[in-house]
């Protein structure tokens, strides 16, 4: 059993959001989540009865404040991102940080270097499950939502 309530569970997910005025969408394999998006029509063969998505909509709803911590999230990304998108899941609900903030939380990385910045925005950029990894509390960083989603997650939280 994963830590969204679900045996190894496989495949696409997605249900419309009102608050969004889209689809999020999830990617999960071995009860892991691969990816987070935010289509405006989801997959086809999407299912909309997940239980990670019941969290996720609580959290959109304003029901609950979510920080996802305990979802599982398959990253496969090279080991310096890893450890930049592992902090932003430690930014907690609500809170904001800057780009060079973020690259000072993290190890190896050093805040007054402009090629480790760049790593810390690459990161942001590509991450696989915003909302998850909530890139939207780097104020001045890329998000890898669209820009619509990014703004109504951050006025969600009031940052």
């Amino acid at each position: 059993m994963d830590d969204t309530g679900e045996t190894d569970v496989a495949g696409i997910f997605a249900r419309e959001s009102p608050y969004l005025d889209r689809y999020v969408q999830l990617g999960i394999a071995s009860g892991r989540v691969l990816s987070v998006s935010f289509p405006d029509t989801p997959d086809e063969e999407a299912s909309e009865d997940h239980d990670l998505l019941d969290r996720i909509f609580d959290y959109l709803g304003g029901v609950e404040e979510d920080d996802f911590a305990d979802v599982e999230i398959a990253l496969t990304v090279p080991t310096d991102q890893r450890r930049v998108l592992e902090r932003v899941r430690g930014i907690p609900y609500g809170e904001q940080v800057s780009v060079e903030t973020l690259a000072r939380m993290t190890s190896g990385i050093d805040h007054t270097d402009e090629d480790d910045l760049n790593v810390v925005r690459t990161a942001l950029d590509e991450n696989p499950a915003p909302l998850l990894i909530p890139d939207h509390r780097v104020r001045d960083g890329p998000s890898a939502a669209p820009a619509v989603v990014e703004q109504k997650l951050r006025s969600l939280e009031e940052l």
